[in-house]
């Protein structure tokens, strides 16, 4: 399980941005995970106390949305959900396809208090 380590360098991360930004607390932690990222969201949420514990972020709600695992197919050019529909393009049945979304792992907001 990697997430341990992922989670203290963005814990590490946000006291950074809060040092700079003069933030004594932070109330919500928002993290974007891609569905086909190797991070694995649950995990996420398991190790964000440990991480966490001792610093500015223990108090800190951790909120994780979800980006879908997206695709452009070459064939038709539509977009469709790469997961929901096992590779396969649902319009032309093409596997050739172009990702465009979800190995996303982003801190996308920091709510202080």
């Amino acid at each position: 399980m990697h997430e341990i380590g992922v989670m203290m360098e963005v814990v590490k991360t946000v006291e950074n941005f809060a040092k700079q930004n003069g933030v004594t607390q932070i109330q919500t932690l928002v993290l974007q995970i891609g569905e086909l990222s190797s991070v694995i969201p649950r995990y996420i949420e398991a190790c964000f106390p440990a991480a966490a514990d001792g610093t500015i972020l223990q108090d800190t709600k951790l909120e994780i949305e979800i980006l879908p695992g997206n695709a452009l197919c070459c064939e038709c050019s539509k977009v469709f959900n790469i997961m929901e529909n096992k590779s396969k393009c649902p319009y032309c049945d093409c596997r050739d396809w172009e990702m465009l979304s979800g190995k996303e792992f982003n801190i996308k907001e920091i709510v202080a208090c």
